[in-house]
C-alpha cells in the first residue's frame, strides 16, 4: 500500500491523465479511430530529445562550462548572473528540467563551499524562474513548446515572433532580480571544483544527435530517421562501453502522460456537446485559461489538453508558458529545485526553511507573472 501511495505521488499528474483517458472511454468506446488520437512524432522528439540529455548529464559537460566561467567571478552578484544565465539560456536547449537538474546541485556545492549558505533561496528561486523563463524562447526548450510547435505547423520564425518579446523582457527582469540582491566579495578558491573525466567523443557524438534533432523539430528530416539514428548510436556507445543503455534512462512517465492526454482529448473532440463548449469558453481567452489551468495541473497537461479546442495557438504558447509561473506545480520543473532545497535544507540550518523558500518562490513568481501577463497585452 505505502508502494501505491508513493508512486501516486511521485507520478501525480500521470495517474490524473490515465484516470481521465479511462473514463472518457466510457463515452468513446475504443475503435480504430483511437490510433489516429496519438501524435507519434511529438513522442519520438521527446524520447531522443530526453535521450540526449540523458547522454550529455553523464558526460558533465554543461557542469565543466559553468566551472570555466565561474572562475571569473569575485563577487555574490556576478555568481548569481552566471548561474541564473546559465539556466536561462542552457534552457533553451536542454530544457528547463535538465538545466535545474545539472545546475541546481551544482549550486548548492557552490553555495556551500563559498560559505553563501544563507543565500540559497535567492539563488535557486532566480535559477528556477530563468530555467522556466528561458526555456520558452525556443521549439525545443521544454514539452509544452515542442507539442504546440508541432500541432500548430507553425515557422520557426513564427514561433520566435511570438515568444522573442517575452523572452528579452524575461531576461532583462532576471538581471534586474540579481542586481537587486545584496552583493558581498568571494574567493575564487573556495567555489573551484573538479571536473569529470575528459568525454569529447561522447560530447561529440551526442552534439550531432542534437542537431539531428533540430533539423526534425525544424521539419527538415522526419522522425522515423532521427529515432532510428539515435538508437543506432545509443547502441554503438553502449557497445564499445563509452556509455551505458541511454534509452533506459528516459522518463517514460512523461511519455505516457502525453499518450494518455491523447486519449482524452481525441475523445472528448468526439463528443459534440463537450467539444462546442470548450471551444466557446477558450474563444479569445486562450492566454487567461492556459496560465489559469497551469496553476493547477502544470502547463505542460494545460497546453495538450487546451490545445484540442482552439486555433489560437500563439496565445495558448504564450499562456502555459507565462503560466510556468506562480505556484509551485505550475511547471513540473520547479518541483525539481524544490526537491534539492529540501534535501539541503534538512541537513544545513544555515540554508533556511521549506516555508521561506515557499514564500520567496511565491512572491517573485507572482511579480514576474503579472509583468509578462501586462506585457502580452502591450505587445
Amino acid at each position: 500500500m505505502k508502494r501505491v501511495i508513493l508512486y501516486l505521488k511521485r507520478e501525480t499528474v500521470l495517474c490524473i491523465a490515465v484516470f481521465l483517458a479511462v473514463i472518457s472511454m466510457f463515452f468513446v468506446r475504443p475503435d480504430r479511430a483511437y490510433a489516429g488520437y496519438i501524435d507519434t512524432r511529438v513522442l519520438a522528439l521527446l524520447f531522443c530529445l530526453m535521450t540526449i540529455m540523458e547522454g550529455f548529464k553523464k558526460t558533465g559537460l554543461f557542469e565543466q562550462m559553468a566551472n570555466t566561467l565561474l572562475k571569473k567571478v569575485h563577487t555574490f552578484r556576478q555568481l548569481m548572473l552566471v548561474l541564473v544565465g546559465l539556466c536561462f539560456f542552457c534552457s533553451m536547449w536542454i530544457t528547463n528540467d535538465v538545466a535545474l537538474l545539472t545546475f541546481v546541485p551544482f549550486t548548492i556545492l557552490v553555495l556551500r563551499m563559498a560559505k553563501l549558505d544563507q543565500r540559497m533561496i535567492p539563488v535557486i528561486t532566480m535559477e528556477t524562474i530563468a530555467a522556466n523563463l528561458g526555456s520558452m524562447a525556443t521549439p525545443v526548450g521544454n514539452p509544452q513548446n515542442l507539442y504546440l510547435y508541432s500541432v500548430s505547423g507553425m515557422s520557426a520564425l513564427s514561433f520566435v515572433k511570438v515568444m522573442g518579446p517575452l523572452s528579452l523582457v524575461s531576461l532583462l527582469l532576471l538581471i534586474g532580480g540579481c542586481l537587486l540582491q545584496k552583493n558581498e566579495s568571494m574567493q575564487i578558491e573556495q567555489i573551484r571544483r573538479k571536473t569529470k573525466k575528459n568525454k569529447t567523443a561522447e560530447n561529440l557524438i551526442l552534439l550531432f544527435l542534437f542537431c539531428v534533432s533540430l533539423a526534425t523539430v525544424l521539419r527538415v528530416l522526419s522522425w522515423a530517421v532521427l529515432l532510428g539514428i539515435t538508437l543506432l548510436i545509443c547502441l554503438f556507445l553502449f557497445g564499445s562501453g563509452k556509455e551505458e543503455f541511454l534509452p533506459l534512462r528516459v522518463d517514460y512517465s512523461l511519455l505516457l502522460t502525453f499518450v494518455a492526454f491523447f486519449v482524452f482529448i481525441g475523445n472528448m473532440g468526439r463528443i459534440p456537446i463537450v467539444k462546442e463548449l470548450l471551444i466557446k469558453v477558450l474563444e479569445g481567452h486562450e492566454l487567461i485559461l492556459g496560465f489559469a489551468a497551469s496553476q493547477v495541473i502544470s502547463n505542460v497537461p494545460a497546453a495538450i489538453l487546451l490545445s484540442g479546442f482552439t486555433t489560437d495557438y500563439p496565445m495558448l504558447l504564450r499562456g502555459v508558458n507565462i503560466g510556468g509561473l506562480g505556484t509551485l506545480i505550475a511547471s513540473l520543473a520547479s518541483l525539481i529545485s524544490y526537491k534539492f532545497y529540501v534535501q539541503e535544507s534538512e541537513k544545513n540550518e544555515t540554508a533556511g526553511t521549506k516555508g521561506q523558500y515557499f514564500r520567496y518562490f511565491t512572491v517573485w513568481n507572482i511579480v514576474f507573472a503579472i509583468v509578462l501577463l501586462a506585457v502580452n497585452v502591450i505587445v
